[in-house]
């Protein structure tokens, strides 16, 4: 039977692979800001924490157990634990940590979780390379760049159809990241780009699972591989990327391709990253901050009648569970993000703790929260309004949440953030070592000296 092959393509894209792989291979060393600079130490530190932290969550046990089947040899450490396996094995392993309690850094314009698939490939290649720290946040501020920077010409249309954009494009970002750590030539990265955009990982229908996590973990895996294989000479299309039946043409029908190129090497994405104070779905964070407020202003969750939620209609879209039945789905139900907000006064990771998801008092908050779609209202923003038992009316509108560009979290919060993640795991003495370690990452001459903090000592 006769098919019609013709699919509608921009044949005359710009060179998008090549232009991205001279960048990454040419770009000075610190060749931005002191303010890009200090935000990638941000972007790091708030990474290695949310990975410490979830080193003993039981998606990690079974990730662990799998790997090990592998027999790998010990070339990386995986974060919090006292495990040692291949580099690609880290690789995977601590980006599926980084995410496992959605916790980690958001680039909004694209929702991207840009560090988790580029540090956790970085990170597991520098230590077997025993390499800089500036080596490392070099490759972290331009492997964060290409991911972001391909979200920003394919975001919303690639989200849109189902993809897990962190996934998709961080294997790209984490290819970008371990060329830069290989000195690769530019011929050498454009080759592990092409490799990577066979690779890219995600579809959003795992999310609320452990699947979720392993995409940025898969990705920075997958990224790794990419970049190794390049350096000895594994070839790939030139124009990967941007052809017809390249990568951006393929999964998505949105291409602007301007969103790649525009003021490289002036503009770093990673300036545009924000780090979450609540452990759920970002587009959560408006409604649980005005929750929070609500709280504050006194209204008892005995006293409320019902809670009415007005947000966009990504946000039902994305977060709608209203029956959660353990924390990786509560994670994705803002009725769940309400509660909790109200009762707690925070989101943080013990308040999606699976018998907290499921706590009586919890449930039947949630059950009261009256969620509409309005679409005039931002994505990034929430109408709450609680109606209490008197008649009363409470309302807060949140126009943008506690941790977005708008209002950022603070270099103190974001070590408390991970004082709360890592002390658990390593201590309250190595967790303050680890936060200095973090914070001068730039001028230390082994990153092993980093990693052999991440270890627990017994």
């Amino acid at each position: 039977m006769a098919r019609n092959t013709q699919v509608a393509s921009d044949p005359n894209a710009p060179p998008i692979t090549q232009i991205l792989a001279r960048f990454v291979a040419t770009h000075p060393s610190r060749g931005w800001t002191d303010a890009v600079d200090h935000e990638g130490h941000r972007t790091f530190l708030n990474w290695l924490g949310c990975a410490v932290g979830a080193a003993t969550h039981e998606a990690m046990h079974a990730a662990l157990a799998g790997v090990q089947m592998l027999q790998p040899a010990p070339q990386a450490t995986v974060l919090g634990r006292r495990d040692r396996v291949d580099m690609a094995a880290a690789a995977l392993l601590n980006g599926i940590s980084s995410h496992t309690f959605d916790f980690d850094d958001t680039h909004l314009k694209t929702i991207i979780h840009p560090a988790g698939p580029v540090a956790s490939a970085a990170l597991a290649l520098a230590e077997h390379l025993g390499a800089s720290g500036r080596t490392l946040i070099d490759a972290l501020v331009l492997g964060i760049d290409v991911s972001c920077r391909m979200g920003n010409l394919m975001y919303p249309e690639h989200y849109d159809r189902g993809w897990h954009i962190t996934g998709s494009t961080g294997t790209l970002g984490a290819a970008a990241a371990c060329a830069r750590l290989l000195s690769l030539n530019e011929q050498q990265t454009a080759m592990a780009l092409g490799i990577a955009a066979s690779q890219p990982v995600g579809l959003r229908e795992q999310f609320g699972t452990m699947t979720k996590p392993f995409h940025p973990g898969g990705a920075a895996r997958a990224g790794l591989l990419s970049a190794l294989l390049a350096k000895h000479g594994f070839t790939a299309s030139p124009r990967a990327l941007e052809a017809p039946r390249g990568f951006a043409q393929v999964v998505s029908s949105k291409t602007a391709w301007h969103e790649a190129t525009d003021e490289l090497g002036q503009r770093f994405e990673i300036s545009f990253n924000t780090y979450k104070p609540f452990a759920c779905g970002i587009v959560i964070h408006p409604s649980i901050d005005a929750c929070v407020q609500l709280r504050d202003q006194g209204v008892k969750p005995d006293d409320v009648e019902r809670i009415e939620l007005k947000v966009h209609s990504l946000v039902l879209e994305l977060t709608g569970k209203k029956e959660p039945a353990d924390g990786l789905q509560g994670k994705f139900s803002v009725y769940h993000g309400c509660a909790v907000g109200l009762i707690f006064g925070r989101a943080s990771e013990p308040e999606y703790d699976d018998a907290v998801v499921t706590r009586a008092d919890v449930v039947a908050l949630r059950r009261k929260v009256v969620a509409t779609v309005d679409d005039q209202i931002d994505e990034a923003s929430a109408d709450v309004t609680a109606v209490l038992r008197d008649g009363r009316r409470v309302h807060v509108f949140v126009e943008h949440a506690i941790g977005s560009l708008q209002r950022p979290m603070s270099d103190m919060a974001l070590a408390d953030k991970f004082a709360a993640q890592s002390e658990p795991i390593l201590g309250a003495a190595r967790t303050i070592q680890l936060i200095a370690a973090c914070r001068s990452l730039g001028t230390m001459a082994d990153v092993r000296q980093l990693t052999a903090l991440c270890t627990p000592s017994s």
